[in-house]
């Protein structure tokens, strides 16, 4: 489906969106994509590496914002796929700026969707997070409020050939702003700085996601929300991972901090399928056949969640142990 296809990422000069589009790049033939982003200095530095800088015949940069809906639909012309990526997602900005975190993260989604309804973008997927999941900081709020906006666009889609899903996932590793660069930067000083040594957070690797993003966008329906099986790891074991030799100093959790992270709540059970690996929370307005949807040819027989179930990062039944950790570690951060 991606061959020969008009493909537009949201936020594409960020971490995912280049990857995503190196993949694309490497895997398939687009025929076009186009990076949407507000950093002109990041689309130029992005445009002189590998593997953009090869393909000029395919890569366009539109800088945009997306609060700005003619500039949006006006980047959407003749786009057949969008990856909406585009978020203001650091925790304590959004806390003090809440109305910023507003206006882009669910102003500007739904400003995504009106510019695919006003084209012809017959694919669109917004990537969510696990803060999402009863969320306690401004950041969650917002961006349950974007799935729930994407979620609902299928019900007045009308006749056009059409579908909206989300994707949501755990901490990516490594990423900017998380732990693991954290501890690096603080490794020196033979102290690392531990919120709670009970805490546990979902993980899952840059290019995993990638992966999961491209595969929901061959199989979803639109309307569903997209979830990962993933391990978890425990913060004294990330600790652990990357300086052994320090020891940890118990500083408190940060305001807008779980314990724990959680990406289906005991209330999403009642709504949710699964399958061999991962889960699907269905639109709670019927959009199509679930049996249908559950036992489609190509796909992995799936089963309802048990009522009370949820999917948390404390009671996942898998965890990276020290030595997976450090491998990955090595092996995507060169670390």
């Amino acid at each position: 489906m991606f061959n020969g296809s008009n493909i537009l990422v949201t936020g594409g000069t960020g971490s995912f969106g280049k990857r995503f589009i190196a993949t694309l790049l490497e895997r398939h033939a687009p025929n076009k994509i186009v990076v949407y982003s507000r950093d002109e200095l990041k689309q130029f530095e992005m445009s002189n590496q590998a593997p953009f800088a090869a393909r000029q015949d395919v890569m366009r940069y539109f800088l945009g914002d997306v609060r700005d809906l003619p500039r949006l639909e006006r980047a959407m012309e003749g786009i057949d796929i969008v990856v909406h990526a585009a978020a203001l997602k650091q925790v304590p900005a959004a806390e003090y700026n809440p109305f910023e975190a507003v206006k882009t993260n669910i102003i500007g989604g739904q400003n995504v969707i009106d510019a695919c309804l006003a084209g012809k973008v017959r694919r669109v997927i917004a990537l969510s997070t696990d803060k999402a999941a009863a969320p306690i900081n401004l950041y969650g709020a917002t961006k349950l409020c974007s799935d729930k906006l994407f979620v609902a666009a299928n019900n007045y889609r009308g006749t056009r050939d059409i579908r909206f899903s989300v994707v949501r996932y755990g901490n990516v590793l490594g990423s900017r702003g998380s732990v693991i660069p954290f501890f690096l930067q603080r490794k020196g000083g033979g102290v690392l700085p531990i919120t709670d040594e009970r805490m546990t957070r979902f993980s899952i690797t840059l290019q995993e996601g990638v992966d999961f993003v491209l595969d929901c966008l061959a199989r979803m329906w639109g309307g569903e929300l997209f979830v990962p099986k993933i391990p978890s790891y425990r913060i004294l074991d990330v600790a652990s991972a990357i300086a052994p030799e320090c020891r940890t100093e118990v500083v408190g959790i940060r305001p807008g901090e779980k314990l724990h992270e959680e990406m289906i709540t005991d209330t999403d059970s009642l709504n949710t399928l699964e399958f061999d690996d991962y889960y699907v929370i269905l639109p709670s307005t019927p959009l199509w056949d679930v049996d249908a949807f559950s036992a489609q040819s190509g796909r992995q027989a799936a089963r309802r969640v048990p009522f009370g179930f949820r999917y948390n990062s404390g009671d996942n039944p898998d965890f990276l142990t020290v030595d997976q950790l450090r491998a990955l570690m090595s092996s995507e951060l060169h670390v």
